[in-house]
């Protein structure tokens, strides 16, 4: 797999995984690929720095600081996971089969979000299907907190 960060004409980069690059010539030919911000389908390869250590100019990796106060944390991705779900539909199990219908044109386009297991989400992506893995585990909207 190879990781792509990709740029809409908006400016909103994001990350994407192919098979190869053809796979993404092809899909960007296609217009598979949209933006997962703003739904834009005018997509190009973003700017990247290679992550490279030079010789001689290696620093010790220092860990990450633990966070002050985890529950916080916690609270504070939910509360902007609530704030990317606002306009988007709930499927709940059946994502994956509303998704695909989407993607083959069965149903008209909608932003949706929902559950699936790892294989069908793989499916979907290996598809051309644009999904996107939210930060939290995405639960009905009466069992948030």
């Amino acid at each position: 797999m190879i990781v792509f960060d990709l740029k809409c004409a908006h400016a909103h980069v994001f990350e994407a995984w192919f098979r190869s690059s053809a796979d993404y010539d092809d899909q960007r030919a296609r217009r598979l690929l949209s933006c997962p911000v703003c739904g834009d389908a005018d997509i190009a390869k973003a700017v990247m720095a290679p992550n490279v250590a030079a010789k001689g100019n290696r620093t010790p990796a220092t860990p990450a600081a633990a966070p002050a106060d985890p529950k916080a944390l916690m609270a504070a991705l939910a509360q902007v996971q609530a704030k990317l779900l606002e306009g988007s539909q709930w499927v709940g199990m059946s994502f994956a089969d509303k998704a695909r219908a989407m993607h083959l044109g069965e149903e008209p386009a909608a932003p949706i979000h929902g559950q699936t297991s790892l294989d069908e989400a793989r499916a979907l992506i290996e598809d051309g299907v644009p999904v996107a893995p939210l930060p939290l585990p995405v639960v009905p909207p009466e069992q948030r907190n």
